[in-house]
């Protein structure tokens, strides 16, 4: 009954096919009546002329059958699988709708197989499980009155001895759904196993694990094995009670028919249709329970599919949202808490009462030391997550009035995780801008505006090696751009996040995978972009803060100070202690980097700052101090 919202559209062409169904059972069911009349005719009387009309009927009645079923099919197949696309579309549009916070706790193998097997099973059972398992029903219901008017003695004794399977098909129907359920889940976790070791392939084979690896996807594949075999166990448990009750029913039957044919209560013909007639029961007999088992685990992907389709959505559009048609980007932080939903109440507030501003146009850098909420904190801008009290506002709005495509189109970011699509170069730098690309970009005046920002973009990123690629900016970068260098990918996602032209970026350290070289390039660029934008950037380099025309420092959960760079070094104890921890990291960084080049036998490149500081701001915490 869930299912009706999506299944709708298509129940003309699925109550169609059923009855198509029907007529190929009736005129199955009428094929033993003219047997019964060849046999009491024709046949007893001797009469070979008088065989051949009722021959051909049972063939024409034959190919009307056959084109019943072929019509069956045609009929449901197309709705049916027009179904699937609706609910793969809602369970798409339902998973980018959700909030971060969800994506967190679901394995991705879960949602691939919901997706993909669990709709699946729902197609195949609309179009199949659900017309036969009805119908099914109607036929041998139908049969039994036509075998009772036969001999209501052998049709009765053939009811009765159906009565054992409608109890064993109870008690196989709760032991079954949740082995089904077990399964199915178990499915999903085993898809999330190859999923993560696909992409981690370059760790597990960089660490020698390859092995333990497989071992692990062994054990799962091993505990599903299991659960499959429970589930045959149970359907073979069932089909042992389906074919032997039929079969000892027909026996009986047999032994009585062939005496009340000898009494004279019933003519050969009468017998010869009574039992047609049960062969023609056999096969809806028959089927019951695997039509039973099926109907089970669709009922399974059902719940599973709407698991999802329940989740609550926290991170909602307001239902009469703000606009900013030319925002200013004065990004605001008000006594912002926040506290992750599964983290536990002792632990407190990540976030604890943070207040800062950032004035239009300037650009801020974000210190603190690691784990204390920096990338939390450029989250909330773009209601990745809600803050848990307080508010996070644009020009004076909160952020939770506008609409998220609205916000987002007026934040951008990019992340330190620099996430590609199995996309073209232009595909993925123009995605904050749908307006340049698609057909839209059919128009030589908006291809021509695209070409523009996707040039500006590539410059400011040091992304022109996107020109030297087999097709240049069409090439396809492969799945999450692995095919490319994590530098690389690292610069088109900057590039993204610039081609958006924002009114804020925020950015999360996204130049760390960079070469000194390189970084220095990329923030002579950045300084032209941030010359207008406000910016949020998270700085885990000491020459990153540099780009800043002021510093905030995060301590313990709030904005313990802020100002330039030389006042937080003379008058902040903390920020000496975290600017040296990061002079530190980036030094031995380096360092690393300069003996794997000497090591290969390259040739070894200087490793100097790019930044130009006094000397004593580069040195470790006790000289500053």
């Amino acid at each position: 009954m869930r299912l009706r919202t999506y299944v709708g559209p298509a129940m003309p062409a699925i109550y169609a096919s059923m009855a198509a169904y029907l007529v190929a059972q009736l005129i199955a069911l009428a094929i033993p009546q003219v047997l019964e009349a060849i046999v009491d005719g024709p046949l007893a009387d001797g009469d070979r002329d008088a065989i051949v009309p009722l021959a051909l009927l049972v063939l024409a009645l034959g190919a009307g059958e056959a084109a019943m079923f072929a019509l069956r099919r045609w009929l449901v197949i197309g709705p049916t699988t027009r179904v699937e696309a609706r609910m793969r579309d809602a369970l798409y549009a339902k998973l980018q709708d959700l909030p971060v916070s969800f994506h967190d706790r679901w394995p991705s193998g879960q949602l691939l197989s919901r997706a993909v097997s669990d709709l699946g099973l729902i197609r195949r059972w609309l179009a199949f499980g659900l017309v036969l398992l009805v119908m099914n029903l109607v036929v041998i219901v139908v049969g039994a009155v036509v075998l009772i008017s036969m001999s209501w003695m052998l049709g009765l004794v053939f009811l009765a001895c159906s009565i054992p399977l409608w109890i064993v098909g109870y008690r196989f129907e709760g032991r079954y759904s949740e082995v089904s359920r077990r399964s199915q889940d178990q499915s999903g976790d085993l898809a999330t196993a190859v999923e993560e070791s696909v992409h981690g392939i370059r760790v597990l084979k960089a660490f020698g694990r390859g092995k333990h690896a497989l071992s692990s996807f062994r054990a799962q594949a091993e505990q599903l094995r299991s659960t499959e075999i429970e589930k045959a166990r149970l359907d073979a448990n069932i089909w042992v009670w389906i074919l032997i009750v039929p079969a000892v029913a027909l026996a009986i039957c047999l032994v009585l028919g062939v005496q009340l044919a000898a009494q004279g209560e019933l003519s050969v013909g009468q017998l010869v249709a009574f039992f047609a007639t049960a062969a023609v029961l056999a096969w809806p007999i028959e089927s019951i329970g695997f039509l039973l088992a099926f109907s089970l685990d669709a009922r399974t992907a059902t719940d599973r599919y709407f698991d999802i389709m329940d989740s609550e959505n926290a991170v909602r559009d307001p239902e009469r949202p703000a606009a900013l048609d030319a925002p200013r980007g004065e990004l605001a932080f008000t006594d912002v808490h926040f506290r992750y939903q599964d983290s536990p109440e002792r632990f407190g507030d990540l976030l604890d009462g943070v207040d800062l501003v950032l004035r239009p146009g300037e650009t801020m850098a974000l210190v603190g030391l690691t784990g204390c909420g920096k990338t939390t904190m450029t989250a909330l801008t773009t209601r990745l997550y809600d803050v848990t009290s307080g508010s996070v506002t644009l020009d004076g709005v909160d952020v939770r009035a506008f609409r998220r495509e609205e916000l987002r189109r007026h934040i951008a970011m990019a992340f330190e995780d620099a996430t590609l699509f199995s996309a073209s170069v232009r595909e993925n730098v123009l995605l904050g801008r749908p307006e340049l690309t698609g057909d839209a970009a059919a128009d030589p005046a908006v291809a021509a505006e695209a070409e523009r920002v996707l040039d500006e973009a590539l410059r400011i990123a040091q992304a022109g090696f996107a020109y030297d690629l087999p097709d240049g900016v069409d090439t396809k970068v492969g799945e999450e751009g692995m095919s490319l260098s994590g530098g690389q990918r690292q610069r088109l996602a900057l590039a993204r996040a610039v081609a958006a032209k924002p009114a804020v970026l925020v950015l999360d350290d996204p130049l760390s995978a960079l070469d000194v070289a390189t970084e220095a390039r990329v923030e002579a660029e950045l300084r032209t972009v941030l010359a207008s934008t406000t910016a949020l950037i998270v700085a885990h380099r000491p020459s990153t803060v540099m780009l800043a025309d002021r510093v905030a420092l995060l301590e313990d959960g709030r904005i313990t100070a802020v100002g330039t760079h030389s006042e937080l070094l003379h008058e902040s104890e903390h920020y000496r202690f975290v600017i040296s921890s990061l002079e530190d990291e980036e030094r031995r960084a380096q360092a690393e980097a300069s003996d794997l080049i000497d090591g290969e036998g390259l040739e070894s490149r200087p490793t100097a700052s790019v930044a130009t500081r006094p000397a004593e701001q580069t040195e470790p915490k006790e000289a500053i101090r």
